[in-house]
């Protein structure tokens, strides 16, 4: 009975880590959003920034596991090259090592801190960025929380007759003490913990600095095995290049590590003579050696597990790239055009989100809603796509005109898809607040949106058409749509206010929610608006760098 309790209870501890894990992970991308890749792109521009970039960030989460869930799902998306990527876990691997250091004190004791910091952050329902940090907060609390229950689990057993047992007889086999450590490194998703409880040991005689090393690189093995299995599972072997490619780092790094054991064993000791830290040493060693090993040879490190692992096609698959093809490249006009045909792809995911959201309006379906706000991440994947693709090209092959082509593209590609993060951050959680809520709007209410909603599908098919024709006459018109939809906000809003005022059907809880529709639409038919026409108006010379009055320039120029 003990037995089960105890295996409940470390399940249980695991799947709170795995929660925390998950909480920190969200909370970051909702907090930041589309400036996360941004900020992913420039801080891990090569492979020393991205080394101290995962050592900062596991020192911060509090777990290589997580470092190596999140940058495999980086990774999967296109977000992080692979051979930065490469370097993040190196870094990883370096940063847990500190940890332990710094968990030798009762750094634990900060969790409760931590989750009341982010329950009050989180309460914050005015800031959403300040209510998704406190998402954060509350997520390494869990995680410092399960890794502290972990440790206090494991430290029970430590004085058990039947633990004293194992260790000894697996004593004369490092290969065995490899394997245990691995293993239970394995199911407590903490190299930090086991250690931790190596330490323990070995500061109580009852493992010898041989034993307790061997354990060490075990625990150093079985830390990378999470990601392999729980890593995106959709299929794509190219999705396994990471953890895996970080997994054979650990692996030759311990069979070169075992094999040498005697003579380290020696070494370490002659360092420090006390048997704890040897064993914390140790693992920094370990880890900074092998980081420097790769650092330089991680490039073609990286090709080789892309020839190992190739990506797989699959058509079904709408935010996979259809026409990126590779060998294009080698001719630029081809691979221009290759690059706008996948651009217009994003129109017709937008189209449908758009045309899914005036659905809504009066439509109860919360799952046709979240399926709604999964669409983003297809344009997500596909501006991450074209933008790879085309920055991937030696710039020396583009001529004047190429590069201002290139440039249309980057511009068309980037503004469908923060029209979109307007879709899924703003417009359709407004959307699911009105079903939730149980609201509806009046009928004229509903009318007036949806017609919003409909001149929003023409405009988005105008600007394909001049994406594709760069017609400065329909550069023009589309322009002008903007005036309109100005308008039509101004006008939808008056007559808003009058009906409230009548005591029409609209209550003031839906008030709110039409007006930011409004402005949502207005916003999305902006991002249309600046993808195509101002581009094509700016190269003829017709648009106007500011809607001031030139008095009131003039006013603003003397000031």
């Amino acid at each position: 009975m003990a037995f089960i309790i105890g295996l409940v209870g470390l399940a249980g501890h695991i799947a709170l880590l795995l929660w925390g894990t998950r909480m920190v992970q969200t909370g970051i991308q909702r907090a930041f959003g589309p400036s996360l890749r941004t900020f992913l792109g420039r801080a891990l521009s090569n492979r020393f920034k991205a080394f101290v970039a995962g050592l900062g960030v596991t020192a911060i989460l509090q777990s290589s596991t997580a470092t190596g869930l999140m940058a495999s799902g980086f990774a999967a998306g296109g977000l992080v090259g692979l051979m930065p990527a490469l370097s993040v876990m190196l870094g990883a691997n370096v940063g847990t090592t500190l940890i332990v250091q710094v968990l030798s004190f009762n750094v634990a004791a900060l969790y409760p801190a931590l989750i009341l910091a982010g329950f009050i952050m989180f309460k914050r329902n005015g800031n959403p960025q300040i209510h998704d940090l406190g998402r954060v907060a509350i997520g390494l609390g869990f995680m410092l929380l399960a890794l502290h229950q972990l440790l206090e689990m494991m430290t029970q057993y430590e004085g058990s007759a039947a633990l004293s047992y194992v260790l000894k007889g697996i004593s004369t086999t490092p290969v065995l003490s490899v394997l245990l450590a691995a293993a239970l490194t394995w199911a407590a998703h903490s190299s930090v913990a086991i250690v931790l409880l190596i330490m323990s040991l070995a500061a109580k005689g009852l493992i010898d600095p041989y034993q307790a090393f061997a354990l060490v690189l075990g625990a150093n093995l079985g830390t990378a095995i999470n990601p392999v299995i729980e890593g995106h599972s959709d299929g794509d072997l190219a999705s396994k290049r990471l953890p895996l490619g970080n997994f054979l780092t650990r692996l030759i790094g311990v069979a070169a590590a075992l094999a040498a054991l005697g003579p380290l064993t020696e070494l370490m000791g002659l360092l420090d003579g006390d048997a704890s830290r040897s064993v914390a040493n140790f693992h920094t060693a370990f880890n900074l050696v092998l980081a420097i090993l790769f650092l330089p040879f991680l490039q073609p490190y990286a090709d080789l597990l892309v020839r190992m692992l190739p990506q797989r096609v699959d058509d079904a698959d709408p935010s996979k790239p259809r026409y990126l093809d590779a060998g294009a490249k080698e001719t630029p006009v081809v691979a221009l055009g290759a690059a706008a045909r996948e651009a217009l792809r994003l129109t017709d995911v937008l189209r449908e989100m758009i045309v899914g959201a005036k659905t809504a309006i009066s439509s109860t379906d919360r799952r046709a809603l979240a399926d709604l706000r999964k669409k983003d991440n297809i344009l997500d994947s596909l501006n991450t796509a074209i933008k790879t693709y085309l920055t991937s090209i030696d710039p020396d092959e583009f001529g004047e005109a190429d590069r201002s082509r290139m440039d249309e593209i980057l511009l068309f590609s980037m503004n469908l898809e923060q029209a979109g993060d307007v879709l899924d951050q703003n417009l359709l959680p407004h959307l699911a607040k009105r079903v939730r809520r149980g609201l509806t709007f009046s009928k004229a209410g509903q009318e007036e949106l949806c017609g919003l909603f409909d001149r929003l599908v023409t405009n988005l098919d105008t600007a394909a058409a001049l994406f594709m024709s760069q017609d400065e006459r329909l550069a023009r018109k589309l322009a002008g749509e903007k005036v309109i939809f100005r308008r039509a906000e101004r006008e939808k809003t008056a007559a808003h206010f009058e009906r409230l005022r009548k005591g029409g059907l609209d209550t003031m809880e839906t008030s709110s929610l039409h007006l930011d529709i409004i402005r949502d639409l207005k916003s999305i038919n902006s991002h249309l608006i600046a993808a195509t026409a101002y581009p094509v108006l700016e190269k003829q010379g017709e648009l106007l760098q500011s809607r001031l009055s030139s008095d009131e320039m003039a006013v603003s120029a003397r000031q």
